[in-house]
């Protein structure tokens, strides 16, 4: 039975990473299906905005808070989420049980030399038996079916999408009788970037400490200023109508 918690209308699951580990091993090892998301400061703003989006997210079937921000809103809120699940984490905590366990894993998104350097580290770091496939992120929305029937007949137990949101959160969603035979499948956003090394990682204490998305800005300030400057005012002004609206 699913331990939930909900903010804003969200559904969150209330796991920590080893606990979110164990229900995607035992999902891979019963050969069911998992859809997987995340939420964060920014796209909880965007959802309420997004309805398409807001559908995606709330019928997956696993949803983790990815931001501090929003493990913090949920202790001031009473509603507390036990700890941050981070993708990017999550996901390289994945591909190591992959290895470990035999399974076989798809890697669609990003640049086409961003994903084929996912690819060979992982070959390298581990094996290229890991691997049942992979495709770069720019096709057109007519391709989506197809694209998703070829990772549904690659054999992968585990499907990583890299693409930004709310493009990779509906197109799980859309496709998800689809892609069925693949028993977990996740949207990791920019992770492909971080482990390809196009993008630095922020140090641990800055991920401790919520900062991760100061230490993006910081790397890309064009690009990020609007989404973490104006998505974060619109979160905490989300927050303390949450918060003082009851009273």
């Amino acid at each position: 039975m699913r331990r939930l918690i909900r903010l804003f209308g969200i559904p969150i699951d209330a796991l920590n990473m080893k606990e979110t580990l164990s229900l995607i091993d035992t999902t891979i090892q019963e050969k069911k299906h998992l859809h997987h998301t995340v939420v964060n400061a920014g796209k909880i703003v965007l959802m309420k905005r997004d309805k398409q989006l807001y559908q995606s997210v709330v019928n997956a079937d696993l949803i983790n808070a990815d931001g501090m921000a929003v493990v913090w809103a949920s202790r001031w809120l009473n509603r507390p989420l036990p700890e941050r699940v981070n993708g990017t984490n999550l996901m390289e905590a994945l591909v190591k049980m992959a290895f470990e366990k035999r399974y076989k894993i798809f890697f669609l998104g990003a640049r086409e030399e961003i994903v084929k350097a996912v690819v060979d580290k992982y070959s390298k770091q581990y094996n290229s038996d890991i691997i049942a496939g992979w495709r770069n992120g720019y096709f057109d929305p007519s391709q989506q079916k197809e694209i998703a029937q070829s990772i549904a007949k690659s054999g992968a137990h585990i499907l990583f999408v890299a693409i930004s949101s709310p493009v990779k959160e509906n197109f799980l969603y859309q496709n998800k009788n689809i892609l069925q035979s693949v028993n977990f499948t996740m949207g990791v956003g920019g992770s492909f970037d971080v482990v390809s090394g196009k993008v630095k990682r922020a140090p641990v204490w800055m991920q401790n400490a919520g900062l991760e998305w100061f230490f993006r800005l910081i790397q890309e300030p064009k690009r990020m200023w609007k989404r973490y400057t104006i998505g974060n005012l619109r979160f905490i002004a989300m927050v303390l109508k949450a918060k003082y609206d009851k009273h």
